[in-house]
């Protein structure tokens, strides 16, 4: 399936557009995830679709066309450039609902019943034979339409984002086939992500089949690009241990200034110190030490902590939502809200007095950026980070040195908290955000540019070693 923004009548800009459009290098986009599909992964590769012509790219997107995710935003496609081209493969997986009734049932400890059993062996069974991810299901297709799209249009290079690792093994197909260059775009790592997701499979045949997986893709990679620093390295070394010396670069996730445009950055008039936070609660960002901080601050200062609203905005896992209901004992008032359209999500960041980012303290944490500290820092309040000492901590410390605690600091957090709180009550100006200028350097357009830089070297690169398509 094909999809290309119309063009009615076609007009003088529109012949223009065209022109200009025939003049740019070509890059194909794989990424399962895309708009209608919602939730932090697809703003990544909206932004670069969204930039790069200004940078001499025009990218192609190959997305499935009936996605098995759990939520849809449709106001992200106002963000897809005019005459965007979008090819849709179909998937094989079942409808997300089915997957989560699926596991429901499977999880449910009463007694023996021949459908839970059924459902925990199907459970089992499709985590052993679905790697990297069950996307997988979407590999025939996807690769048959990329085939398709390599064989009749001329590009320059793939690009292949993940997570879903399926991504990254379709690109490595493609390029094995046709000899484009092909980069990698690591928006987690594939070890911690998969050490972490929800339905992770940790047996010895899935290390081992995964293992395989990356060794394959790293052995077709002509550059790799990791969302922080330290991963960048990582990524770099372990290509190096299969004898491959790749370019790896490190592009933020970043924020993009017309999403703040004309928001109004001073909150709301309310009676309560309004903590917020955006996105998933899952095991990767646990909510206990937030959880923890405000018993203790209830137990020393029950009245103070009647001026705490905690706010959720997101998706959280049952275990996440359990530890929330600890809240309710409190006086702290608890709203959680389910997923929002990205436009009010940025609302409610700039909105909110502070805004609480989480990292769990983990091994592989410290190489982690969640791409919402950029929005966060864009959004022109305060952040309470609560995580590991690592490449996010050393960005948030440039601009909030004193809101940084370490996950089992519950002391240091509630002191934060109170102090934060006296403030509110007596009706002190609340700490301000940072200057604008100082984080313009993670705006979406610059990390572009830098996307558009690897591009271009990798294509040349590609050129001198004589390699004709």
């Amino acid at each position: 399936m094909s999809v290309i923004a119309p063009l009615e009548i076609e007009s003088r800009d529109d012949m223009a557009l065209r022109g200009e459009m025939s003049q740019l290098r070509r890059v194909l986009l794989i990424s399962y995830h895309f708009p209608p599909v919602g939730g932090a992964g697809v703003q990544r590769p909206i932004k670069f679709c969204k930039y790069l012509r200004q940078f001499g790219w025009e990218p192609t997107v190959l997305t499935a066309e009936n996605p098995s995710a759990p939520v849809f935003d449709e106001s992200l496609c106002r963000d897809l450039p005019e005459g965007l081209q979008i090819e849709r493969a179909r998937t094989w997986e079942p409808d997300y609902k089915v997957k989560q009734n699926l596991n429901a049932t499977a999880a449910n400890n009463g007694g023996w019943n021949p459908k839970r059993w059924l459902s925990r062996w199907i459970k089992s069974a499709s985590k052993l034979v679905l790697q990297p991810d069950p996307q997988i299901l979407w590999l025939p297709n996807a690769y048959r339409k990329g085939v398709q799209l390599l064989s009749g249009q001329k590009f320059d290079a793939i690009l292949a984002t993940a997570p879903t690792y399926t991504n990254f093994i379709v690109g490595g197909m493609l390029k094995r086939k046709f000899g484009v260059p092909l980069l990698l775009d690591y928006r987690d790592e594939w070890d911690l992500s998969s050490k972490y997701l929800e339905n992770r499979s940790r047996d010895w045949y899935s290390s081992w089949i995964q293992e395989r997986q990356q060794q394959y893709v790293l052995r077709s990679a002509d550059a790799l690009i990791a969302t922080t620093e330290q991963s960048a390295e990582t990524l770099q070394e372990r290509a190096a241990k299969l004898g491959r010396k790749l370019p790896s670069e490190c592009i933020y996730n970043g924020y993009d200034e017309e999403d703040f445009a004309g928001l109004k950055r001073q909150g709301d008039k309310h009676d309560r110190f309004r903590l917020v936070y955006t996105g998933t609660l899952w095991n990767l960002t646990s909510v206990e030490p937030i959880v923890q901080a405000v018993e203790r601050l209830h137990h020393q200062q029950p009245d103070l902590c009647e001026l705490l609203e905690f706010e959720t905005v997101g998706r959280n896992l049952p275990e996440q939502s359990d530890l929330l209901t600890r809240l309710q004992g409190t006086g702290c008032r608890l709203t959680v809200e389910t997923y929002q359209p990205h436009s009010e999500v940025v609302q409610r960041m700039v909105r909110a007095d502070a805004q609480c980012l989480l990292l769990s303290d983990v091994p592989g944490a410290e190489r982690v950026v969640p791409g919402k500290m950029f929005e966060y820092l864009a959004a022109g309040r305060p952040i309470l980070a609560v995580m590991p000492s690592g490449d996010s901590s050393q960005i948030v410390e440039k601009f909030f040195p004193d809101n940084h605690f370490v996950p089992r600091d519950v002391a240091g957090i509630a002191e934060w908290l109170e102090n934060s709180l006296r403030n509110f009550q007596e009706g002190r100006p609340l700490a301000e955000g940072v200057n604008q200028d100082e984080i313009r350097q993670f705006s979406r357009v610059g990390q572009t540019e830098r996307l558009a830089d690897l591009l271009n070297t990798v294509t040349r690169t590609d050129a001198k070693s004589g390699v004709v398509r």
